[in-house]
């Protein structure tokens, strides 16, 4: 492995998590871990640039899969400039939510470097100072403060996350879970190279003992 294709750690964990199921929208439902498109917003969250994306490769469940219920109200309407009021006693909804609670996980990703003559919507020439390696020196040295540039959540919003960068295998205390489980087709991320057709990617995810492999965006495996 060189550098430029080094593959980075971390780990985030939070009281709650919603990953939700799409076909399940209305009462939200959640997988029952991470999904690889959360995984690579929690990366984008700490460092982000229109040069790279991220890669996820591989999820550590670290913590017992456990689940809640609550019900919680919600606001059944969307502002816009046209009608921006909104008057919740008249919008308001009360949905069910199953979540996932004390959740811990270790994710695994890689930074891929976009050459400029592939970055839609940029005129602008790279610089000669331009690299891979100078994208993954700003990541390491964010990551490794606790910078980001917004705070990563869970799923959603509401579930923040806390992180930190896992540099060598010694600060990798905690183990795995002891399990194997046949996660079913779960939601990989979302197609936006047609602007026009926006759509979902999943894939066929199975987690043994509590490691889950995620494969390459163009891999056979991702179903689009």
């Amino acid at each position: 492995m060189t550098y430029f294709d080094k593959e980075y750690c971390i780990e985030v964990w939070g009281d709650m998590a919603c990953f939700t199921r799409p076909e399940l929208k209305v009462e939200r439902v959640s997988y029952d871990v991470i999904t690889p498109s959360a995984a690579r917003a929690i990366f984008d969250a700490i460092f982000w640039k229109p040069a790279i994306r991220w890669q996820v490769t591989k999820i550590e469940v670290l913590s017992p899969i456990k689940w809640t219920s609550i019900r919680r109200n919600e606001v059944g309407a969307v502002g816009s400039l046209q009608k921006n009021q909104i008057f919740i006693e008249d919008s308001r909804q009360q949905k069910n939510a199953l979540l996932l609670k004390d959740v811990h996980y270790r994710l695994y990703a890689t930074l891929v470097y976009i050459p400029p003559k592939e970055r839609k919507g940029e005129s602008r020439t790279a610089g000669s100072d331009e690299n891979p390696g100078k994208y993954q020196a700003m990541f390491e040295r964010r990551a490794s403060k606790g910078q980001c540039f917004n705070q990563p959540y869970l799923g959603t919003r509401e579930f923040s996350a806390s992180f930190k960068l896992i540099q060598n295998d010694a600060e990798k205390i905690i183990q795995p879970i002891n399990e194997d489980r046949d996660l079913g087709i779960m939601l990989y991320d979302m197609d936006f190279t047609n602007p026009d057709n926006i759509h979902a990617m999943y894939y066929r995810a199975s987690m043994k003992k509590g490691v889950i492999i995620v494969p390459p965006l163009n891999s056979k495996e991702v179903l689009r």
